[in-house]
């Protein structure tokens, strides 16, 4: 183990960082009335900014720099916007949170402080972005020593020992906590230095289930040659060919002693590194990377869609907030929505009509897309979904806006200039595609509000011809049924339907619904009764080939989960290519008898759970500690809807062991997600959620592999992870 202390040496000696650790006072800015001065300061450690008001007495606040995502400079927020005539750009700049949480819009007292401020955030990012498996663990160790030394003399007595063990999700006797602190006390001080605390940590984070594995593959119990690394690669891993490479490689990446490398060995150090890295991942890494065919037609993917994008909150009282695009954009969707009315000054909004939603210009919403809709995660066709209630002028306006705005990314006439015969490719050049809901007079359409909540004819829109002309591919008719649309197929029309009409077809014709979504575009949104932006589950529509399944972005919970879990493959891009079999149009499927399709190949899931690792306390109370379990959900067809769960394990969140085996049948891989989710378990109430992981069945390696656990929001929270054995095999026998 190297020294954490190796990792700061270089603060010292960076100019901006020292800026930084000295501290400075910003104006943080809510609004262009919220504006007060707070101190912030980066901590030795530079992991975490600390942050308080000057009458907060003691208290104060931290951040993780890791938690940042990106810093803005200038007037690059709406917040700052709103105060540009006040404070020049050059003093202002904005933290980009990871997730959900909000922006730290930010005025510095001079423009120095404030390039100092961006300058060293950045570099941080990077540093903590580019960190090696080792680096990380090393620094891990350093930011708990920090935590410990209450004292902040540099060494660590027993008392903050076992106040740390508390900090760390662990109830220890604690004859054993002092008999691992003498272990480590090399000194015989009665007290821990770094290097001795590192021995400590060491100790405290011995993996038995790690050893037994590395005892079983090595024959002098001390390190495994590169033969028998090779081994666990074929037959624990189930890696096929290039085992020889693969292990090599291993051994030069993770082993920490140049010894054991010069020699072609690893070491437990090094064998525990790789399993806990991404290769050592239950995710195919693979999968990380651009894989599928993106040649297709556009109605053989699923596009990840997000429905009334600009709010960031409720439906009735909520914020419309052009960061709301911005934060959607950044999780790779490419179908966001657009509620376009009639505003003041000739100047179209965007807001949810007929409630208390606050409003955002038209032109505001289509720049943010402009500058974000290739920045960030994806270079596919965005689909611009507009619910069009705006009269003829003022659509006059919002086609201005998009032609000048967008240029040459807006895709005006249909590629190869002829009349499409069938919808182009996500990779046919990576242009905005554009989409029209409540142009009745031209697509005989009511939008989304009208068919849910208010089936008014009077709704009718004169459709300017300006706007409509920019409507290529994406043409919106009302849907009259399966055998209609078949009868007057034309491949550049599309149908949007509520969740409540979608899953009653998908459930009396599901094999029909297949066929309508290899030829035409579905769109499904929310019931307009969710008001509070809740979700429904989008599998069920993905079952039956629906493309453009939209969730409220701005919501945690399941139904996102699934959405990342299913789009985090394929590069992130927001397009995943639908399995074979959903876009076979010579070979019906029915998601309701999966056994009846001529490709049937069902498989069993054993998945052993193992340990988990340094799983996050939910109550930060002192002295509260979890009562973790794990539950692994399957969603896909019905018949393949599981969940199994193992016992909770008392007062344990550091190195919970369970052992315990989960059986499941999948009839379905090619549609099956995967959840695994960990609970704080609670007799008297609902168990607390403490964090989840979901994947697509095809993305799920064999062998032993780690799992790295994301946040209700998505988010990574390192090191928390849980270490499981997977096994697939063919269900030769009939279902159990």
């Amino acid at each position: 183990q190297g020294d954490p202390c190796s990792n700061n040496e270089s603060m010292l000696y960076d100019a901006d960082l020292q800026v930084m650790m000295a501290g400075s006072t910003f104006r943080k800015v809510k609004s262009h009335s919220w504006k007060k001065p707070r101190h912030f300061r980066l901590l030795e450690d530079g992991l975490n900014i600390w942050y308080k008001s000057r009458w907060a007495g003691r208290g104060h606040s931290t951040f993780l720099v890791s938690d940042v995502e990106a810093v803005r400079q200038g007037h690059q927020s709406e917040v700052l916007q709103s105060i540009a005539d006040e404070f020049p750009p050059n003093l202002c700049f904005t933290l980009e949170f990871r997730g959900r949480q909000g922006n730290l819009d930010l005025v510095a007292e001079t423009p120095e402080e404030a390039g100092a401020w961006v300058r060293g955030m950045r570099k941080l990012i990077h540093k903590a972005k580019n960190m090696d498996e080792k680096e990380r663990l090393d620094q891990w160790v350093w930011d708990w020593f920090l935590k410990a030394d209450k004292n902040k003399d540099g060494r660590m007595n027993f008392k903050e020992v076992r106040k740390l063990l508390k900090m760390m999700n662990v109830d220890m006797n604690e004859d054993h906590a002092f008999y691992l602190f003498t272990m480590a006390d090399t000194s015989m001080s009665s007290s821990l230095e770094i290097d001795e605390f590192v021995m400590f940590y060491k100790m405290l984070t011995q993996r038995d289930e790690v050893w037994k594995l590395f005892q079983d593959y090595s024959s002098d119990g001390e390190m495994l040659s590169r033969g028998e690394l090779e081994n666990i690669l074929r037959i624990e891993q189930q890696e096929g060919d290039g085992c020889v490479e693969h292990a090599q490689e291993l051994i030069d990446r993770y082993e920490p002693s140049e010894m054991a490398r010069s020699q072609g060995s690893m070491s437990l150090d090094g064998f525990q590194l790789y399993l806990c890295s991404q290769e050592g991942s239950i995710f195919n890494t693979s999968h990380k990377d651009l894989y599928q065919d993106m040649s297709q037609p556009l109605s053989h993917y699923f596009l990840s869609s997000s429905h009334n994008t600009y709010l960031l909150e409720d439906q009735l009282r909520g914020q419309s907030s052009l960061e709301a695009y911005i934060q959607a954009l950044k999780r790779g969707c490419r179908c966001v929505e657009i509620d376009c009315w009639d505003g003041p000054d000739d100047e179209p909004v965007v807001y949810h009509g007929h409630t208390l939603t606050s409003k955002i210009l038209f032109r505001d919403v289509i720049a943010t897309i402009s500058e974000y809709a290739f920045k960030v995660a994806s270079d596919y066709p965005l689909i611009l979904s507009l619910e069009n209630h705006c009269g003829v002028e003022q659509q006059r306006v919002m086609a201005q806006h998009l032609e000048l705005i967008l240029g040459s990314l807006l895709l005006r006439a249909p590629l190869g200039g002829e009349a499409p015969q069938q919808l182009p490719s996500p990779q046919a050049g990576g242009p905005v595609l554009m989409r029209k809901i409540g142009c009745e007079t031209l697509t005989d359409e009511v939008s989304d509000e009208d068919e849910t909540v208010n089936p008014d004819p009077d709704t009718k829109l004169k459709m300017s011809r300006e706007l409509s002309d920019l409507v290529v591919y994406c043409k919106s008719v009302h849907f009259r049924g399966f055998q209609h649309a078949q009868a007057h197929y034309k491949c550049d029309e599309m149908s949007s339907l509520s969740e409540s009409k979608a899953r009653k077809l998908a459930k009396e014709a599901g094999a029909d619904f297949v066929q309508h979504n290899i030829r035409q575009l579905s769109r499904i949104y929310p019931s307009g009764l969710r008001t509070v932006s809740s979700n429904y589950n989008p599998q069920e529509l993905w079952n039956v080939g629906c493309q453009i399944v939209a969730l409220n972005f701005q919501t945690a919970g399941l139904e996102m989960d699934l959405n990342d879990g299913l789009f985090h493959q394929n590069a992130g891009c927001g397009y995943v290519l639908k399995p074979g079999f959903m876009r076979d149009s010579e070979l019906p499927f029915d998601p309701e008898t999966p056994q009846e399709h001529s490709g049937y190949a069902p498989l069993r899931l054993s998945i052993q759970i193992l340990s988990g690792q340094q799983l996050p306390k939910v109550n930060q109370k002192e002295g509260s500690i979890i009562d973790p379990l794990v539950r692994v959900e399957v969603y896909g067809v019905p018949q393949d809807l599981a969940k199994e769960e193992t016992s909770h394990i008392q007062n344990n969140g550091f190195n919970p062991v369970w052992n315990e085996t989960l059986n499941f049948i999948v009839h379905n891989p090619g549609l099956a997600l995967v959840r695994f989710v960990v609970e704080d378990h609670d007799k008297a109430s609902r168990n607390d959620f403490v964090g989840q992981f979901t994947l697509p069945f095809t993305s799920i390696r064999p062998g032993y592999r780690h799992i790295h656990l994301l946040s209700k929001d998505g988010t990574s929270i390192p090191p928390a992870s849980l270490f499981v054995n997977v096994s697939t095999s063919e269900l030769t026998s009939g279902p159990d």
